[in-house]
């Protein structure tokens, strides 16, 4: 932000007067879903945009917040254009860069959304490039500033581990899911990004939770390491031999069943943590 601010003084402060601004929804909450990496996090999120998206008195924003760029695909959104694709357009495009310079870096964000069903997507891309504009993990928390404005719930489907977290980059948000399966490493992980949120007031959100996957009765060890970190269990999600199937052939979890155990489980975390669906 502060780069690209900086190559044209005081555009910023002009698009601010002439831009309308939202006023934003009465109720609205940010919820970003991080772990270790195949722990099931763009499951997760798919699986709750989906449920979410089937209300229409609500307006939902997914933020594929992941380098690998699997949430898109796991909504079923074959078409879509990055963020970093368009901050590298800025940097090597004079024409495409004097363009945009005339604009609020909130439209140019913007002009990246995908419309889904019953969501609109925003695709971060890779963090990789050369020059000296805002980074992706800067545009990525202007992002969930600024446009959440607009959404009832936002979730971010974070990059794997505590990296993302720690650079702020989930600063502001009102509840964090920490996604493990049941194994040490998973546990490991999730512990090594709790420790992150609790050692900087800054980035603690509202509502910290753990979410087990792939459990099949043996995630004993998981409810006293979330006691001895401080945090609650918000969910556990049964081992589902569907999202394996759909997992191996491509298919996009957002279309599970309604009856799969994982889309029950997570329609009951959805409940604790978005209290205000219709």
């Amino acid at each position: 932000m502060a780069e690209y601010q900086a190559q044209t003084p005081g555009a910023e402060r002009r698009s601010e007067d002439t831009v309308p601004k939202s006023e934003g929804p009465e109720r609205a909450i940010k919820i970003a879903v991080t772990g270790k990496g195949g722990s099931g996090k763009t499951m997760l999120t798919a699986i709750m945009t989906g449920l979410l998206a089937r209300n229409e008195g609500l307006r939902v924003l997914a933020i594929d917040a992941d380098s690998a760029v699997n949430l898109c695909h796991a909504l079923g959104v074959t078409e879509y254009r990055t963020v970093a694709e368009i901050r590298r357009q800025i940097i090597e495009d004079p024409g495409a860069r004097a363009q945009m310079q005339q604009e609020h870096i909130r439209d140019v964000m913007a002009a990246a959304l995908v419309p889904g069903q019953g969501f609109h997507l925003l695709v971060m891309g890779r963090p990789e490039g050369p020059g000296c504009y805002c980074s992706v993990n800067d545009l990525l928390r202007y992002g969930i500033e600024r446009l959440s404005h607009d959404f009832d719930v936002t979730l971010v489907d974070c990059e794997a581990g505590p990296e993302q977290v720690n650079r702020r980059v989930v600063q502001g948000v009102d509840v964090l899911l920490i996604i493990t399966d049941t194994s040490v490493r998973g546990a490991q992980a999730a512990g090594s990004i709790v420790e992150v949120v609790q050692r900087d007031e800054a980035l603690r959100p509202a509502r910290t939770g753990l979410i087990v996957n792939r459990t099949r009765g043996d995630d004993e060890l998981m409810t006293p390491n979330a006691s001895k970190w401080g945090i609650e269990v918000l969910g556990r999600i049964p081992e589902d031999d569907n999202v394996r199937e759909y997992d191996s052939v491509g298919k996009p979890m957002v279309s599970l069943p309604d009856g799969s155990p994982s889309v029950t489980a997570i329609r009951e975390i959805l409940r604790r943590v978005v209290p205000f669906q219709p």
